[in-house]
């Protein structure tokens, strides 16, 4: 299958062997599979070279057997070694160049993003795909500031190869990635890290089927509305107060922590990613 092929896939699944201790990493991945995972990543920042290899040369195995590609995070001599379809780098890693200078033009080479520079320097760069992330915080990434849905947006709108959503996505907020405009997902921890990786697996896959082409969807918004995300299409503060039905009470808004005053409703535009608190007072004497 040729490199523009594997590329053409929809669910991203990536091995994290804290997120279940006591299950065999082979075993997981499997279940995966079965619920329909289409490419595979193996990402071991804690173990030596030896314990990557052996797990690279189980996954190799397991990923021909279901015929999806196999990806080996930093490692491109085990990638060589055990023959996997690719690898992907982090910012501090290896220059795209430099991979596919060892790696050859036949591999796929991925590279983790986390703003719209990054990702236009990848694709330059000859990158096959890039990861756009953390959407949202993640146990995966300590320290790392989540890039949110806006950066998603950005790179819809602006990134022309692949790129797979990253980060803290679970099936409670994978629809507003989605909206984004995002075509390709990635879940670490609620696959792997869940009870039944296959039935996962499949809800994932529902999720983004239904989201597929849907125009409208994508040209919403994802806001934070006093704590709570929402998913909306309206353009200005006054179109959102109105789409909540808030329009009859009496409101102070904060936008981005900054107070937007009445006659300012019209004219301020909302942002993917803003965060409005809005506060209801009554009157008294």
């Amino acid at each position: 299958m040729s490199r523009e092929a594997w590329l053409d896939f929809r669910l991203y699944v990536i091995t994290a062997q804290s997120n279940h201790p006591g299950k065999p990493v082979v075993d997981v991945i499997e279940q995966t599979l079965i619920g329909g995972a289409q490419i595979v990543q193996l990402r071991n920042k804690t173990g030596t070279r030896a314990e990557v290899l052996e797990q690279a040369k189980a996954l190799r195995l397991l990923t021909r057997k279901y015929n999806v590609p196999f990806i080996i995070n930093d490692y491109p001599d085990i990638v060589i070694e055990t023959d996997a379809d690719g690898v992907h780098l982090g910012q501090e890693d290896m220059p795209v160049a430099e991979a596919r200078r060892l790696l050859g033009p036949d591999r796929i080479i991925g590279i983790s993003t986390h703003n719209l520079d990054q990702a236009l320097a990848a694709e330059r760069d000859g990158a096959d795909y890039i990861g756009v992330g953390p959407v949202f915080p993640t146990d995966t990434k300590p320290g790392r500031a989540a890039v949110t849905t806006s950066y998603v947006a950005e790179a819809a709108r602006h990134v022309s190869i692949p790129f797979v959503a990253i980060g803290g996505i679970t099936l409670d907020n994978v629809d507003l990635v989605l909206a984004a405009g995002a075509k390709r997902i990635c879940a670490v921890s609620a696959i792997v890290g869940s009870d039944d990786p296959a039935s996962v697996c499949r809800s994932f896959l529902r999720r983004i089927e239904a989201a597929g082409g849907k125009a409208e969807i994508a040209n919403k918004k994802s806001l934070t509305v006093n704590g709570r995300q929402e998913l909306t299409s309206a353009r200005t503060v006054e179109e959102l107060v109105q789409q909540l039905g808030q329009q009859n009470k009496k409101l102070i808004i904060e936008l981005n922590g900054v107070i937007v005053q009445r006659a300012q409703w019209t004219a301020t535009e909302l942002q993917d990613g803003a965060s409005i608190e809005m506060v209801h007072f009554v009157g008294g004497g």
